[in-house]
């Protein structure tokens, strides 16, 4: 058994077809050719190199070993690792089908292959740091084998992924592209970040900073005290000591598994009873799809915060925050070029 990391868009606009479809596309615009007629990889390099001749060589090549596999390396029962951008999680899969070309449906849907998903919204920070640096490859499809990954995660699914204490392997050598394609640095500084976060601030000290970043925000808070609290963790408001709009009620979750449904109905409940106008709904795991599908639905009313969406208010409002949390979150800005990637 194999696993190959795939994405779903550079932004994660197919990653809902992939889960309902129960499938992986490969999702390179215009690519209408059966891939299973060029089982010969210098034989789909010119085709490719035909088919997208405005491209640089060395674009065309590491294209050519990312569309070649679903076709002639990828087995069934290899695993599947998809990456959300809709949340701080990861979806399993196990491949079932054969390759599959369908000249017929919509771009970029011609090629895919059929997926058990056994395994979704499993939380980022349930996996060590070199594993999640294999996770943010830059590349849309790669094989996973550095560091023992393929028996280390096969490990975490039988122990309902969670780690087993064992000592952290170190990188090993690069051996070739597809395993060692260039590290989304963005993606891995953030997962650093979300680690060092959620080892501080369990339980009520992550209520204390959702605070914190709602008053740098420029919202008067009321943070109910720790204990039994009515769901009513945090109340937010506007205006002159906190008697203006909007008016928010916010429930904090820290734990390591995404927020369900009843939770979210809940905070519907105790918005009426405390008079908010809307709700804040803050999951570090992120929301299982019974939440994220009501997002649309309650868009004039609760907004849903996950591990992402925490660090990126941090980030927007760091220098407004005090110096005491800033010494407990010591962050600093660094430049880089902008690397867009591949496909």
């Amino acid at each position: 058994m194999s696993i190959w990391l795939f994405r779903a868009g550079r932004n994660g606009e197919y990653e809902s077809k992939f889960l309902e479809d129960k499938r992986i596309y490969l999702t390179w615009d215009g690519l209408n050719v059966d891939l299973s007629k060029y089982q010969d990889r210098d034989k789909l390099l010119q085709k490719l190199t035909g088919m997208y001749s405005g491209e640089k060589p060395n674009t065309i090549r590491n294209w050519a070993s990312q569309i070649y596999p679903i076709a002639h390396r990828i087995e069934k029962g290899d695993w599947i690792v998809l990456p959300s951008k809709m949340s701080s999680t990861i979806h399993f899969g196990k491949v079932v089908g054969d390759y599959v070309f369908d000249g017929n449906a919509s771009n970029p849907y011609f090629h895919y292959r059929s997926v058990d998903w056994f395994a979704t919204d499993i939380p980022r920070n349930n996996f060590d740091q070199d594993i999640l640096y294999s996770f943010g490859a830059f590349m849309t499809v790669c094989k996973i084998t550095r560091n023992d990954a393929e028996q280390r995660i096969k490990d975490m699914a039988a122990n309902n992924w969670k780690v087993k204490s064992a000592p952290q392997k170190v990188f090993a050598d690069a051996d070739d592209i597809e395993t060692v394609s260039q590290t989304n640095i963005e993606e891995a500084s953030r997962d650093a970040i979300s680690k060092y976060i959620i080892q501080k601030f369990q339980g009520y000290k992550m209520e204390q900073l959702i605070s914190e970043i709602l008053k740098a925000k420029g919202f008067t808070v009321y943070h109910s005290k720790q204990g039994a609290d009515g769901g009513k963790d945090i109340l937010a408001a506007g205006g002159e000591m906190g008697f203006g709009s909007p008016k928010i009620c916010v429930q904090v979750k820290s734990h390591d598994t995404p927020v369900d449904r009843p939770t979210l109905d809940q905070l519907g409940g105790v918005m009426n009873k405390v008079g908010a106008e809307y709700g804040l709904l803050v999951s570090w795991s992120g929301f299982k799809s019974s939440v994220e599908q009501e997002r649309g639905n309650q868009f004039f009313k609760i907004r849903l915060w996950d591990a992402n969406d925490v660090i990126d208010e941090l980030f927007n409002n760091y220098d407004k925050l005090s110096s005491e949390l800033q010494a407990e979150i010591p962050l600093k800005r660094i430049w880089m070029l902008s690397d867009d990637g591949e496909e």
